[in-house]
C-alpha cells in the first residue's frame, strides 16, 4: 500500500499546526515564532509530498475513513481531488509567509502565532474533510482565530470589524448548519460523497420529500419536496455566499480587511475567501445544480453585481488597505460567474462540455491566482504602512525614487491582480471569459465592465503610490528588508510561473473539473 496512505498524511498535515499551536505555549516568547513557522513548514513540505504523488486521474486520493460516532453513521473521512488538492497547497504556501511577515511581532507574541497555527489547522481540515460534521468543526476553526486577530491586534476601529465579521460569518453558518441538519435527517448521511452519489441520481429529492410528507402528516402543514429543496439550497447558498463574498453579502470584508494585520488580511484574501468558492464547487454543484439552474438569472447577476459594483467601489477608496480588499470582492465576482456557467443552457454551443470546462478551470485557477495576488497586495500595503502609519493614498506620491524595489514588486503584484498577459492572474479570467462568452454571451459581456474599472483603480493606485512627485516627509524611509524581499520573491515565482506554465495547476483539476460538470449536466432537465 502507497507510503502516504498508509501514515494518514493528510491527517498529518492539519495535525502539524496544532503541535506547533501547543509548542508555541510552552516555550519563550523568543522561540514561539521560530516554532510555529517550523510547525508550519512541516505542513508545507508534508503537502508538497502529496503534490508531486497526486495523480489526477484518481477520483479521490490518501484517503483516510474510519468511524468517528457510529451513533449518528458520522466517519472520520479525509481525501484530496483535483477540486481540494490545489486549495491544501495554497495553503500550506501563504501561512508560512503571512507568519513571516510578522518576524517583529512583539504584542502578545505567544497567544497571536497560537491563533494562527490554529487557523491554518482549520483551513488545512476544510480542504480534506468529507464529512460534513467534521468539515464543520474546522469550518468553525477558520472564524474564532481570525476573529481574535482583528480583535486583538487589530487597527484603531478593530472592535467594530471583527463584530462584524463573526456575526456575518456566524449567520451563514448557522443557515448552513440547519440545512445539512434536514439533509441528515433525510438521508441519514452527512458524507459529502454520498450525498453526492444521491443527487446524481435523484434519489436525494426523493428523500427530502420523503421526509416533508412525514412532517406535512404529523404537522397538516403543506410543504412539497421541491419547495424544501430550494429552501435547503438557499440557506446553504447565504453560508458560502457571505464567506466569498459576493454582493450584497460583503459588506463585512472591507472592515475586515482594513483593521486586520497585515498576515491575517493575506490569510482572510488568499484562503478563507476561497472556502467560500470551494463550497460552491464541493456542495453546492453537486448537491442542488437543480436549484442553481432554476436561479441562474438571480446568481449571474449577483456573480456581475460583485464583478462591477466591487470594481467601482474600489475605484472611489482613498484607503490603501480598503482599495485592495473591495477589488478581492470584483476577482471573486469572476469565479462565480464561471462556476454558474457550468448549470447554464447551450443549445446552440458545438462543443458545450469544452465551454464550461473551460469557465471552471479558469474558476479553480481563479481561487488559487488571486490567494497569490491578494496575498502579496495586502502584503505590500503593511510593508508601507508599517513605514508611515498611514494608509492614506493622497499621503504617499513618488515611492519609486527612493524605494525601487518596492516599487518594482508592487507593480508586479498590481499587474498579476490586472491580468496581464504573461502573469497568473491573466490565465484564469481568460478562460472563465473564453467558456462563458458561447453560453452566457449577455452576462459575459456585461461582466467586462468590470475589467476595464479593475484597471483604471488598480493603475491608479499605482500610481498615486509610487509616482509622481516625492511627499519629502518620506525621504528617509527605507526599501524592503531581505525577509520582505523573499515574501515577495516567492509571491512573485508563483505569478510568473502559472502565467508561463497554467498546466501546473490545470494538470490536477481539469479531470475533476469534467466529472463536476458531468454529474451537474447528468441531473438537469
Amino acid at each position: 500500500m502507497n507510503w502516504l496512505a498508509t501514515n494518514h498524511i493528510l491527517t498529518a498535515i492539519t495535525i502539524a499546526p496544532l503541535v506547533g499551536a501547543v509548542g508555541v505555549l510552552c516555550v519563550r516568547k523568543e522561540a514561539a515564532k521560530f516554532i510555529a513557522l517550523l510547525a508550519s513548514a512541516v505542513s508545507l513540505l508534508l503537502t508538497l509530498k502529496v503534490w508531486l504523488a497526486f495523480d489526477s486521474a484518481q477520483t479521490l486520493m490518501f484517503e483516510e475513513r474510519w468511524s468517528w460516532i457510529r451513533a449518528l453513521n458520522v466517519d472520520y473521512r479525509l481525501g484530496v481531488d483535483g477540486l481540494s488538492v490545489t486549495m491544501v497547497l495554497l495553503t500550506a504556501i501563504i501561512t508560512p509567509l503571512a507568519l513571516l511577515a510578522h518576524w517583529k511581532q512583539e504584542k502578545d507574541v505567544k497567544l497571536f502565532f497560537f491563533l494562527f497555527l490554529l487557523l491554518q489547522s482549520g483551513m488545512f481540515g476544510v480542504f480534506t474533510a468529507l464529512n460534513f460534521l467534521h468539515w464543520f468543526i474546522f469550518w468553525e476553526l477558520g472564524l474564532i482565530p481570525m476573529y481574535f486577530l482583528i480583535k486583538i491586534w487589530g487597527a484603531e476601529e478593530r472592535t467594530y470589524a471583527s463584530f462584524k465579521f463573526f456575526i456575518y460569518t456566524l449567520a451563514g453558518s448557522v443557515a448552513m448548519l440547519v440545512a445539512f441538519g434536514c439533509l441528515y435527517l433525510a438521508t441519514g448521511t452527512f458524507d459529502f460523497l454520498e450525498l453526492r452519489q444521491l443527487a446524481s441520481t435523484g434519489k436525494l429529492a426523493g428523500l427530502v420529500g420523503n421526509l416533508i410528507t412525514g412532517i406535512n402528516t404529523q404537522t397538516g402543514l403543506h410543504l412539497t419536496g421541491v419547495g424544501m429543496m430550494t429552501v435547503l439550497f438557499w440557506g446553504t447558498f447565504l453560508g458560502f455566499a457571505i464567506k466569498v463574498p459576493i454582493w450584497p453579502f460583503h459588506t463585512w470584508l472591507p472592515d475586515a480587511h482594513t483593521q486586520a494585520p497585515t498576515g491575517g488580511s493575506m490569510v482572510l484574501a488568499a484562503i478563507l475567501l476561497k472556502m467560500g468558492v470551494y463550497g460552491f464547487l464541493r456542495i453546492i454543484l453537486p448537491l442542488y445544480a437543480v436549484q442553481v439552474a432554476a436561479n441562474l438569472n438571480v446568481l449571474m447577476f449577483l456573480a456581475f453585481a460583485s464583478i462591477v459594483f466591487g470594481a467601482f467601489a474600489a475605484l472611489a477608496q482613498t484607503d490603501f488597505k480598503r482599495l485592495v480588499a473591495y477589488s478581492s470582492v470584483n476577482h471573486m465576482g469572476y469565479a462565480m460567474l464561471g462556476i454558474f456557467t457550468v448549470v447554464a443552457g447551450a443549445h446552440n454551443v458545438a462543443d458545450v462540455m469544452n465551454e464550461k470546462a473551460a469557465a471552471l478551470n479558469g474558476a479553480m485557477l481563479q481561487m488559487f491566482n488571486h490567494g497569490i495576488s491578494a496575498a502579496a497586495l495586502f502584503f505590500m500595503v503593511g510593508v508601507i504602512y508599517e513605514r508611515t502609519h498611514t494608509r492614506n493614498l493622497a499621503e504617499y506620491g513618488g515611492l519609486r525614487k527612493i524605494m525601487p524595489i518596492y516599487a518594482g514588486i508592487l507593480g508586479i503584484s498590481m499587474f498579476s491582480s490586472l491580468g496581464l498577459p504573461g502573469l497568473n492572474g491573466f490565465v484564469g479570467e481568460f478562460l472563465i471569459f473564453k467558456g462563458a462568452f458561447p453560453i452566457v454571451a449577455g452576462w459575459t459581456i456585461a461582466a467586462t465592465i468590470g475589467l476595464v474599472v479593475t484597471g483604471v483603480f488598480l493603475l491608479g493606485m499605482m500610481q498615486k503610490v509610487c509616482f509622481g512627485p516625492l511627499n519629502l516627509k518620506w525621504t528617509d524611509l527605507p526599501d524592503m528588508t531581505a525577509r520582505e524581499i523573499f515574501i515577495g520573491a516567492v509571491l512573485m515565482l508563483f505569478m510568473f510561473g502559472i502565467g508561463i506554465y497554467p498546466a501546473f495547476l490545470t494538470r490536477v483539476s481539469n479531470d475533476a473539473v469534467v466529472g463536476l460538470i458531468k454529474t451537474v449536466t447528468g441531473v438537469l432537465p
